[in-house]
């Protein structure tokens, strides 16, 4: 029997769930558990982590899985460099699905691009004294301290687990948003400054249009790096067509040289 395991939590993994499960493919998706009512995908799903490079590897041998697809988001660093490892330790294929950056954006050039969040922070703190920070829940700790007094508003979809400053602004909204909202939201805040990360695709970047639109400066946390060697696809139907390729056998590029385990 055959069976494809996604790591999924992103719309990309929602749609491939769905091609392969049109297509009559047993397949997994795996989700991490960090939101309390997330977007299911058509089949099985499992929630939670596995534990590890260990556990991932126990859960591949388990359940006889031929293929694996990491469609996590772009920042599961972590999760992306497990799936690598593990595959190679039990010589599965693997292939990361990875929606497009913002990097060919039209306003890409005037952004201040940074590695990390702390670097965004200080970025932002050049720019302007009323921050729009889209870079999620687990990315606020690097900002409470250094902006205790400040007037920041933030956007996130699950709640912040401790208590944030009393000046901040906390909106709890999920995409897709459109640019006339983002807009009116800048205006009524006073936002002088968007600090936000490469996520790509289309469900937020109206926050980018709209910040060019008001003549808002934009500071971007680069991508951080994922991992060599794992043959990457954009878009679901391209994921499609590589999972056809193992399941019936068919030639394929080859997903790289194996990694050392962690």
């Amino acid at each position: 029997m055959t069976h494809v395991l996604v790591l999924g939590g992103t719309a990309e993994a929602r749609d491939l769930a769905a091609q392969l499960a049109a297509k009559g493919v047993t397949l997994t998706s795996s989700l991490a558990g960090r939101v309390s009512k997330p977007r299911l995908p058509v089949g099985p799903v499992r929630i939670g982590g596995f534990g590890g490079v260990d556990g991932l590897v126990e859960w591949i041998t388990e359940h006889d899985v031929s293929a694996v697809v990491d469609a996590t988001h772009p920042f599961a660093q972590t999760m992306g460099s497990h799936a690598a490892q593990a595959c190679a330790q039990v010589d599965v294929p693997l292939l990361r699905l990875a929606r497009p950056g913002w990097t060919d954006h039209p306003d890409a050039a005037r952004w201040t691009w940074v590695e990390g969040h702390v670097a965004a922070r200080e970025a932002a703190d050049a720019l302007g004294r009323a921050p729009f920070v889209t870079t999620g829940r687990q990315t606020l700790h690097h900002h409470v301290g250094a902006w205790a007094d400040r007037d920041v508003l933030v956007r996130l979809v699950e709640p912040h687990e401790d208590p944030l400053p009393q000046p901040w602004t906390v909106l709890r909204s999920r995409g897709p948003f459109d640019v006339a909202g983002e807009e009116t939201l800048m205006r009524e805040h006073g936002v002088d400054v968007l600090l936000t990360k490469d996520s790509g695709g289309s469900f937020t970047a109206a926050k980018l249009t709209a910040a060019a639109t008001l003549g808002i400066p934009v500071v971007v946390v680069a991508r951080p790096a994922r991992a060599d060697g794992v043959e990457q696809v954009s878009d679901a139907g391209a994921a499609a067509d590589w999972v056809d390729q193992v399941l019936s056998g068919r030639p394929r590029r080859p997903s790289g040289r194996r990694l050392p385990r962690a």
